[in-house]
């Protein structure tokens, strides 16, 4: 098996290629947006605070 032949998976490179591409992007955004929701949470909260303690 070449590497062009790997590459091409038998035919079915698009469908196979597009589906570990859509499968990285849900797991980076698994990854991400809890730690920049977190993040937003925080802030939030210390500018709550900021108001109720002025």
């Amino acid at each position: 098996m070449s590497l062009q032949e790997f590459f091409a998976m038998g035919g079915y490179a698009f469908y196979v290629w597009t589906s570990y591409g859509v499968c990285f992007v849900v797991l980076l955004a698994n990854i991400l947006l809890p730690v920049i929701r977190r993040k937003q949470f925080l802030r939030q909260l210390a500018n709550k605070q900021k108001r109720q303690n002025s």
